[in-house]
């Protein structure tokens, strides 16, 4: 006799509750997506608010600025979430895309505009960098089918399980690198496609989007042009704190709470299995933490008495940065949002930063302007800039001395490439160091990206989304797979959430 079906459902398990530790953009995206999966998540912060390096702040006299990263790209990345909730992304998140880009200023006088459609940016770079517009558009077609090949892979998958290895996906990515000329340094790569040591040093500078040296860092990220070129550059209403923002919305609407000005001191551990955290308010129970801190602290500081990956934490770090937010009491048209000084020695100046482990007498200038943006960034008739210099890690280096005379080189070369005397200008100011960004956001040495990819094996050697000793612990953020950057940082939340759905 047939059995009949019962009338009623399976029982649903309860999905275990999940700490996240940190409200950096990437422990937010993990918290909104388990939260969407129907997990319930609590999120412990240090600071007072959300954001970690991607918050925001004001200065005397009406400035504000964005603290930390300024580009965005890959946007689709942030729509995902709230589609995977089932929400209109752009109720909660609009951007437009960027053009032109980047403003860029060589050292001997040479000004050129990255427009955004890849032809008329060849196009420029013919005109003012006198190479074919053919060389350019070739190179940026490769750049982009390099990024097709391998992105699906190297970044939207933990390279550290078995499965990622066996799929034809990985073996078609692995075929195709020699075939795209990536093989050898990023530097070799560009100065193979291109005569002109400008256009050369322009596309070599796409190794500072990871904290790394073109000289080092291999030719694989010569891709990463694809992201602005190919894909398009952005600028989210509000600026780059919009991002956080938004998500931060959306993960309180699905349950998400957040502890702030609360910093996690341990996380427990019980025969091999995470069991949750303590801070100085209290122990709770978690069957799942996520730590969006720093991989090396995160270690040293909340498992001191587990065994730690020191290989890995050893991988020499990423560049930190040096920034000046000043309000200047005046506009410069010649300015757009993205502005590039370069130096006259490239190449010396990597090797100050990742050999001698100091800051150049000459450097090249990032100068971020969200005024020409958002005018209420600013008083009427002022700007909003965030002035940053790619320095070391903090090491123990004189950074007081460090950052007088780099502040007495950025103004010398922003005084005579703009045509003005800047420093009269300065209406308020405020500075961020590889100490201070240490302190404010737990980084190790205020590196910005954790390890560097200044080797080929670079994105192997990355610490994991998850812990090969401790069942219930997983990792997100710029410091682990896949790196550092908005968009690897969401990325992380993506492949995280997906491991923890999984089990």
């Amino acid at each position: 006799m047939k059995q009949a079906k019962s009338k009623h459902p399976a029982p649903i398990v309860p999905k275990q509750p999940v700490a996240v530790i940190g409200a950096g953009i990437a422990g937010i995206a993990t918290a909104a997506r388990l939260a969407v999966a129907g997990h319930a998540v609590t999120v412990f912060e240090a600071a007072a608010t959300f954001g970690g390096k991607m918050h925001q702040f004001a200065l005397p006299g009406g400035y504000r600025f964005d603290a930390g990263p300024s580009l965005f790209t890959l946007p689709q990345l942030v729509d995902d979430i709230f589609r995977l909730a089932g929400r209109e992304p752009a109720d909660y998140f609009r951007y437009e895309r960027l053009d032109p880009i980047t403003q860029y200023f060589f050292a001997d006088g040479t000004r050129l505009t990255a427009w955004a459609d890849a032809a008329k940016f060849a196009a420029e770079v013919e005109e003012k960098l006198d190479t074919p517009a053919a060389a350019v558009t070739q190179f940026l077609s490769r750049s982009g089918r390099a990024y097709d090949a391998t992105a699906g892979t190297f970044l939207h998958k933990s390279l550290h399980k078995a499965g990622t290895y066996l799929s034809p996906e990985t073996l078609k990515a692995v075929a195709a690198l020699p075939q795209l000329g990536l093989l050898g340094t990023m530097h070799q790569r560009h100065a193979r496609a291109f005569a002109d040591p400008r256009l050369v040093q322009l596309f070599d500078r796409y190794a500072t989007y990871n904290g790394s040296d073109p000289y080092q860092a291999p030719a694989t990220l010569s891709m990463i042009p694809h992201l602005e070129h190919g894909i398009g550059a952005f600028y989210p209403e509000g600026g780059i704190y919009a991002i956080a923002a938004s998500l931060h919305r959306l993960a309180e609407e699905f349950g998400v709470k957040f502890r702030y000005n609360e910093p996690v001191e341990e996380i427990t551990v019980a025969e091999g299995r995470v069991t949750g955290l303590r801070t100085a308010l209290d122990a709770y129970a978690f069957g799942q933490v996520v730590s969006n801190m720093d991989v090396v602290p995160t270690y040293r500081r909340l498992l001191p008495q587990q065994p730690a990956p020191e290989r890995t934490l050893s991988q020499p770090r990423s560049s930190s940065a040096l920034i000046f937010y000043w309000g200047i009491a005046r506009e410069f048209p010649a300015l757009d949002l993205h502005n590039i000084f370069f130096s006259g020695d490239y190449q010396r100046e990597f090797q100050a930063i990742f050999q001698d482990k100091t800051v150049a007498d000459d450097v090249t200038v990032y100068v971020n302007v969200t005024s020409k943006k958002t005018p209420a960034d600013a008083p009427a008739g002022h700007e909003n800039w965030f002035v940053m210099v790619n320095v070391p890690h903090d090491q123990g280096q004189d950074w007081a001395a460090l950052t007088a005379h780099t502040r007495r080189v950025v103004l010398a070369k922003l005084s005579q490439a703009l045509g003005a005397e800047i420093e009269p200008l300065i209406a308020a100011e405020k500075v961020w160091t590889p100490p201070g960004i240490a302190a404010d956001t737990s980084s190790f040495g205020g590196a910005l990206y954790g390890s560097s990819s200044n080797n080929a094996l670079a994105a192997f050697l990355r610490h994991p989304n998850f812990s090969g000793r401790l069942d219930g612990l997983y990792f997100c953020g710029g410091s682990v797979h896949p790196g550092g950057g908005i968009p690897l940082c969401l990325l992380s939340a993506k492949i995280v959430s997906s491991l923890i759905n999984e089990e």
